[in-house]
């Protein structure tokens, strides 16, 4: 169940003829200044597949929504027993040599900010502690009525002790961290209330469909962006509204969009830099170049 802003707009943007290589990107990044948008294309060499490319997860399940979450008990059961057999593969995933390179070339002074909008936290632990979480982060759980905001961990050790023995080795990971389960293996699963409260409905504190990303980080991602001298995509189709819109911002107030994903976006059509490469070797040889080699 993928746990994002819906899809919005008509139309994608139309293809653009920007294309380019490892020399253009370098160039780029060379004058410094440059946000750094990732997506999920990002993760999938940690083992975390992505959304919409050739094997992308949306090609096999139906996303829940915010409004299903909050609306259904049963939705919740589904969610949070999904949910809780993919968090254990997600805290095993590690950085990847892209995330590295990243964390490298901001403390080099070539990145001067990170917005991802993926969900599994590995830009922190790759070292790029301030990344904006975009559509938040899997590892914290919210109280939808008093508000508490509690670690992911403490949640898990509370949903172990309520279904001990669940499990079903044949789930298969989604890009937020659930697992598509034997039908009907959820029906018995136990869901906790808010310790804080004692009865409130837990959330990951993570972006669903149907679910605006809120406001202040919004704002203080528009303030990376126009802060900025360049914004570079990583591993994002763009498809949804929540990161096309930066990339329309830089384009719009003139800034060079450089494009690095594996397959075509929706922001192609404002790229002056287009490469169609691998995330880890390519971000590697970029950060070599630079004179900033990514440490492990």
């Amino acid at each position: 169940m993928r746990t994002r802003p819906m899809l919005d707009g008509p139309a994608p943007d139309a293809p653009a003829a920007a294309t380019g290589g490892l020399d253009d990107v370098e160039g780029v990044l060379a004058g410094g200044g440059v946000v750094v948008l990732s997506g999920a294309g990002l993760s999938t060499e940690s083992g975390i597949p992505d959304y919409r490319g050739v094997t992308g997860t949306l090609r096999r399940h139906t996303p829940m929504t915010y409004q299903e979450f909050v609306g259904s008990g049963d939705s919740r059961r589904r969610y949070w027993a999904r949910s809780h057999l993919g968090w254990r593969t997600i805290t095993r995933a590690r950085p990847n040599a892209g995330h590295y390179a990243i964390a490298s070339l901001a403390a080099a002074g070539y990145v001067s900010a990170v917005i991802t909008q993926n969900v599994d936290g590995l830009h922190r632990a790759a070292g790029s502690g301030d990344a904006v979480e975009l559509h938040g982060s899997l590892d914290r759980v919210r109280c939808l009525d008093c508000g508490h905001t509690s670690r992911r961990e403490e949640l898990d050790r509370r949903l172990r002790a309520a279904n001990p023995g669940f499990e079903d080795a044949g789930a298969r990971l989604n890009p937020d961290g659930d697992v598509e389960l034997a039908e009907g293996l959820e029906a018995g699963f136990r869901v906790v209330a808010c310790e804080a409260c004692g009865f409130g409905t837990l959330k990951p504190d993570v972006v669903f469909f149907g679910e605006n990303v809120p406001k202040p980080r919004v704002e203080r991602c528009y303030e990376h962006v126009d802060e900025a001298r360049a914004l570079l995509v990583l591993g994002s189709s763009l498809t949804v509204m929540s990161g096309l819109r930066f990339v329309r911002r830089a384009a719009k107030t003139g800034k060079p969009v450089a494009i690095v994903n594996q397959g075509p976006t929706r922001g192609d059509a404002h790229a002056a830099v287009r490469l169609d490469a691998p995330l880890g070797s390519t971000l590697t040889r970029l950060a070599d170049r630079l004179g900033c080699a990514p440490r492990r």
